[in-house]
């Protein structure tokens, strides 16, 4: 199954590099698919113009196949008295910049769930591949995409999640553990049973009949060669690739996880209003006793951005959303072609003869 795959996505090696919206680039997907793996692109925060541009670029950066993602978040109503105990919690924080919250909250993208303009787009574009994360839309969405030729990826964190995906019709599962770094695909977070990659990928080879893509705390080739024993046909990565130069992070993310602070990774939904692994900061550590407060995702997210691009003006970077799995300290500063390179030989080295 792990070669059909392979020769579904058109790749010549089972290495897919997590989409990561707000850092991958269209340089570093270009480059991943370039050296024989699926290069992605996170657009789940883009707006229909900006993702056309993304995939305009890159199509003319590499001629082998790519991925593009999506946001499948179930949208709730605004609750303005909810976001504005939030916004008076954060005010202290504020303060410390001499900066005042934001007036009032706003969800900062939508869902691609009804977002017919993105779908057309996507229908014009094609796209080699497009995955969902904390969803999947409409069986209607679901078979323009694929009457229009382009293979369907989507993330599952549990059982009942990855039943979905196989009723939908979809070409493989992307089965995300726990060690995840960043958001994890949950379809309903109140649900999440926080499985491990471990368990949730024999859970999955055995019950499921799609081919099944291992994700979460993957840093090198030998754990590739582990999950694909195990009955992987793939292997999805993203924190292995935030030190690469082709990616957005920023210096100073780049520098913190370079640190001792890569081994202390948590979980929390005080900054965006989902659940999402990273490098722990002031958030985790002063506001997680508050997360019933929090509004509601992605709403959450613009009051924390706000803080953080308020914190930085003074050169502080204690709110910052740096995302991060649980195998952050094994990241590796390379190229993406180098760290390709370096993950196929090693894969290779550990796979039985």
């Amino acid at each position: 199954m792990a070669d059909a795959l392979l020769t579904r996505l058109g790749i010549h090696h089972p290495i897919i590099q997590a989409p990561m919206a707000g850092t991958s680039t269209v340089a570093l997907a270009a480059a991943v698919s370039n050296a024989g793996g699926l290069g992605s692109l996170g657009l789940g925060s883009s707006s229909v113009e900006q993702a056309r541009l993304q995939i305009t670029e890159l199509k003319q950066a590499t001629a082998r196949p790519f991925n593009v993602n999506f946001f499948c978040h179930q949208t709730e109503p605004d609750n303005a008295p909810r976001n504005q105990q939030w916004l008076a919690m954060l005010q202290p924080y504020f303060a410390e910049f001499a900066a005042s919250p934001p007036t009032q909250l706003t969800a900062a993208y939508p869902s691609f769930i009804e977002h017919h303009a993105m779908l057309n787009m996507l229908l014009a574009e094609r796209p080699p591949v497009v995955s969902f994360h904390f969803g999947l839309p409409s069986q209607a969405f679901i078979e323009a995409l694929q009457q229009a030729g382009i293979i369907l990826l989507g993330c599952a964190t549990n059982l009942t999640e990855a039943n979905a995906i196989v009723a939908a019709g979809l070409d493989g599962i992307i089965a995300q553990g726990y060690e995840a770094g960043g958001h994890r695909g949950v379809f309903e977070p109140e649900q999440d049973v926080e499985l491990g990659l471990f368990g949730l990928l024999q859970l999955l080879k055995s019950q499921c009949p799609l081919p099944v893509i291992a994700a979460g705390g993957i840093m090198h080739g030998q754990a590739i060669a582990q999950v694909l024993q195990m009955g992987a046909s793939a292997v999805q990565m993203g924190t292995a690739f935030i030190l690469c130069p082709e990616s957005a992070a920023s210096q100073e993310y780049r520098e913190q996880l370079s640190s001792a602070k890569a081994y202390e990774t948590g979980v929390t939904s005080v900054i965006s209003g989902r659940l999402a692994r990273g490098l722990r900061n002031r958030m985790h550590r002063e506001l997680a006793a508050d997360h019933a407060s929090v509004p509601a995702y992605p709403t959450a997210y613009s009051a924390a951005k706000a803080l953080h691009a308020a914190a930085i003006q003074h050169g502080c970077h204690d709110f910052a959303p740096y995302w991060a799995g649980q195998g952050a300290p094994l990241a590796r500063a390379l190229p993406a072609a180098a760290l390709m390179a370096q993950l196929i030989q090693e894969w290779q080295q550990a796979s039985p003869e």
